[in-house]
């Protein structure tokens, strides 16, 4: 499974990304994406990232099963949760000053999928998705950063790498590639707590 954060720029990084993904891509990608409150409804982030993307795009419901080869973006107001193989959504608290909260979807993919995790901290302000990176990281999980030095918000990649050394360091198209290149990796066996 796939987790990707961002805030500042983040869109429009995740579109660089989503664009250079083909059709039967394997592997589901739930995302966080910082949002206005107000910001309700599939609308304009969805069309957006639907735009040159050749996997479909939607905002997951509560309990919707997790299918490969889809990218659920987080619903404004809400926070995004890996329960089992199923979304949750919650209206708990705001977390790192947001809801959603990139540490919450990170950490509850840390917590279901362990080791079978990819986690990618994009562009944004702030501290929030460092947390949930050392999580996955902790738990046998794969970190990808993107660079700070071409990051629209180089503070949210900059913490994340900071919280996770291990990370490793990429441009846009750096990640990309490493999606496609596991996109061809067999899939690792789940450890043990």
């Amino acid at each position: 499974m796939i987790v990707v954060g961002g805030s500042l720029g983040g869109c429009e990084a995740l579109r660089t990304i989503l664009q250079r993904l083909p059709a039967g891509y394997p592997h589901p990608i739930a995302v966080t994406l910082h949002r206005h409150r107000d910001d309700n409804g599939e609308g304009l982030l969805v069309t957006a990232l639907q735009r040159g993307c050749a996997l479909p795009v939607r905002e997951p419901e509560d309990k919707e099963p997790i299918r490969p080869g889809h990218v659920y973006i987080c619903p404004s107001d809400y926070h995004l949760m890996i329960d089992g193989d199923r979304f949750a959504l919650s209206t708990d608290d705001l977390v790192n000053f947001a809801r959603p909260s990139i540490d919450v979807l990170f950490e509850s993919a840390a917590e279901w999928r362990r080791n079978r995790v990819l986690a990618v901290v994009l562009t944004g302000s702030g501290a929030d998705g460092a947390r949930g990176a050392s999580w996955i990281q902790a738990r046998g999980g794969t970190v990808l950063v993107q660079d700070p030095a071409t990051a629209d918000g180089p503070w949210m990649p900059a913490a994340a790498l900071a919280s996770a050394p291990g990370a490793q360091l990429l441009s846009l198209h750096g990640i990309a590639a490493r999606l496609l290149e596991l996109a061809r990796a067999p899939v690792p066996k789940r450890v043990n707590p």
